[in-house]
């Protein structure tokens, strides 16, 4: 299996820090961001892996290189300015190959193992996400899980139980004709799983341990403290 490390922001909340660095080189206990994930996905046994770089993009190109200082193969895509997240994906597409991949966005800090989503199997245009209590700067969640089938924040009931409200963690599955058919381009993510969730082609599962969406100073801050 492939993953793909999304690097490529212009990581606007973290100025002045990303000014100058691009916003998964920034370290955590001295150690990048980028880095975590790349030794936490080998350790799992993912060693084919696709990052993608624009802002400051030659810094990440540079910190990768082929991958082999870690014991793994990285191709970078590049982009000229940053497509969002699936603009970004499909931009890749060429770098992952015809089986799900992993996505993980460069910019969270956690200890998933990602292991455990190496026997997911995910639909045909469909997708797997790992969603996460709501963290304070997100309240309202973006999806519920229900018996593993994600499902709009808008349902609120199953048999008369309330579901949680949950945040999707920046960490998915996908088949890689989640996102076929699209031009090359800026796309956002979001619009895309909501209708993949109408669709019920998106499944989930929760994950209770250490995550960090590292969006501002204060956050990544905390994390060193």
């Amino acid at each position: 299996m492939k993953a793909m490390i999304l690097a490529a922001g212009q990581g606007r909340r973290m100025r002045p820090l990303t000014d100058s660095r691009p916003k998964p080189l920034l370290t955590v206990r001295g150690v990048s961001l980028l880095e975590h994930h790349i030794v936490r996905l080998r350790d799992a046994g993912v060693t084919s892996l696709v990052v993608n770089a624009s802002h400051l993009g030659d810094q990440i190109e540079h910190f990768c290189g082929d991958g082999s200082a870690w014991g793994v193969t990285i191709q970078i895509s590049r982009e000229v300015q940053p497509l969002e997240t699936a603009g970004g994906i499909v931009a890749a597409l060429p770098h992952l190959g015809g089986e799900p991949f992993l996505v993980i966005n460069g910019d969270v800090f956690t200890d998933f193992s990602f292991a455990t989503l190496l026997k997911v199997r995910v639909r045909p245009r469909g997708g797997h996400l790992v969603l996460v209590d709501n963290p304070s700067h997100n309240p309202d969640g973006d999806f519920r899980l229900q018996d593993y089938t994600i499902r709009s924040a808008a349902t609120t009931v199953e048999a008369g139980k309330a579901l949680a409200t949950l945040t999707f963690s920046g960490i998915a599955l996908y088949h890689p004709d989640f996102f076929s058919g699209f031009e090359l381009g800026k796309r956002k993510l979001k619009p895309l799983l909501d209708k993949a969730v109408e669709a019920e082609l998106l499944s989930g599962q929760y994950f209770s341990g250490r995550w960090s969406d590292v969006g501002t100073p204060e956050r990544l801050d905390a994390l060193n403290h």
